[in-house]
């Protein structure tokens, strides 16, 4: 992992297995991946086995110029690489492998582009499969968005050991990773007000003054 958006987004979804193959797409909070949420899509499998876009960040549809939403993820590559994309997606949708690959977009007028693709598994059950990810340039040129990416080539792809993973990323300067749950400064300043946590959420008791 290159970039620091993925490496965040990995410590997020690493915080929140807390040791088992995947998280729960229910414990995924947008709030939580903001700075990283245009980026960001969920895949999932429809009925003939293939992966899809369930969701996708608005600078990731952008780069594409189209709403990915109920789109193939193997749309989006060159047909020497659909193959080998639908698996990378089938082993995270069908077997919580990781993987992270970078590859070349091209665009309609021949530009081109690096990104780095990051595939995340979600605990959905055999029946609901689902996969977080995150598609970021590793430059943010000035025409992206404006000039659509027509097809991705892969260059290089490795598949992750998530227990591993953390230990090749302590030589990287430290990253911001959002909380899991508010901090003690993102609280109300009423000293008076009695609080509870449940799961992500912080409950204050009381109400208005009448």
């Amino acid at each position: 992992m290159k970039l620091d958006g993925t490496i965040a987004l990995f410590q997020y979804w690493d915080r929140l297995r807390n040791g088992r193959p995947a998280p729960r797409r229910a414990e995924i909070e947008p709030a939580d991946i903001k700075p990283m949420l245009a980026d960001t899509f969920i895949l999932e499998q429809d009925s003939r086995g293939a992966a899809v876009f369930r969701l996708a960040g608005t600078r990731l549809c952008a780069a594409y110029g189209r709403e990915l939403k109920g789109f193939a993820f193997s749309s989006l590559w060159a047909a020497r690489d659909q193959s080998l994309a639908a698996r990378l997606a089938a082993g995270a949708l069908r077997e919580k492998s990781v993987s992270v690959t970078g590859f070349e977009g091209v665009t309609q007028q021949g530009r081109t582009c690096e990104f780095e693709l990051l595939l995340l598994p979600l605990e959905g059950g055999v029946d609901s499969p689902r996969s977080l990810g995150s598609l970021t340039p590793v430059e943010k040129p000035y025409w992206l968005g404006n000039d659509p990416v027509l097809e991705s080539r892969i260059d290089s792809m490795r598949v992750v050991d998530p227990d591993r993973e953390p230990m090749f990323l302590k030589n990287r300067p430290a990253i911001s990773v959002p909380p899991l749950a508010p901090s003690a400064g993102m609280l109300s300043s009423d000293e008076g007000a009695k609080r509870r946590r449940f799961k992500h959420l912080v409950i204050i008791e009381g109400g208005r003054d009448s």
